[in-house]
């Protein structure tokens, strides 16, 4: 059987490393607002302590918080260097799932950010709901962001999938009570991402609508 009885009315997303290939981006970024800060990291610590919520990045690096305001600065400008792209078939999966459910976007990133991007690739229309940092108290983890998407839709958790690139992700979806699926990325999440045993674990966003459809009708054997 799939992991929760129920029709599945809502597909919710991140963005980040789900939709938008932006793990090579957001390393670089980090790595050059470290350099900044002086503090002494590459690539293999932030694999290590990489968390959507960059903050729990800047308490693993031992970053005084009184300076975590210029560290978000520092970043942005980093970041708004690279222009990183859609993931493969992200485009062509987002049209066949809205023809079928309610899509929404549930990410940690900036609105403004995260806003600019989705009118960049004109992909604003296609999600009846979008829940970004600036929008809930308490971050991933926490199901507060879920749960607000939920809320905008009307629509119970077990009507709902959450698809992310994370471990927090699949925390949250657990949390809020929608099926979680994992996809994996570029960001340096896989390890952790497979240690969470989300319901369901893509190799490729690709493969997402032929996973729901199997969910809604599930053959004998798996019954």
């Amino acid at each position: 059987m799939m992991p929760h009885e129920g029709k599945i009315q809502a597909v919710l997303l991140d963005w980040d490393g789900t939709l938008l290939d932006s793990g090579e981006a957001d390393t670089a970024a980090y790595l050059e607002m470290f350099r900044a800060m002086g503090i002494g990291w590459g690539r293999e610590e932030l694999a290590v302590h990489y968390s959507p919520d960059w903050y729990n990045v800047y308490r693993a690096a031992k970053l005084d918080q009184a300076r975590w305001d210029e560290a978000d600065r520092l970043w942005r400008q980093a970041y708004a260097r690279h222009r990183p792209q859609l993931v493969t078939g992200a485009r062509e999966v987002l049209g066949r799932l809205r023809a079928q459910y309610r899509l929404g976007l549930v990410t940690s990133g900036d609105a403004d950010r995260v806003n600019t991007q989705l009118q960049r690739f004109e992909l604003t229309a296609m999600f009846a709901t979008r829940v970004c940092q600036q929008d809930s108290l308490r971050p991933k983890p926490n199901p507060e962001p879920l749960l607000t998407a939920l809320e905008r839709l009307g629509l119970p958790a077990a009507s709902a999938v959450y698809v992310g690139d994370a471990p927090e992700d699949m925390e949250m979806a657990r949390r809020a009570g929608t099926r979680a699926v994992g996809v994996l990325s570029s960001f340096p999440t896989a390890e952790r991402l497979r240690a969470s045993q989300p319901d369901a674990l893509l190799d490729s966003l690709i493969e997402l609508p032929g996973l729901l459809q199997g969910w809604a009708y599930p053959s004998p054997k798996n019954c």
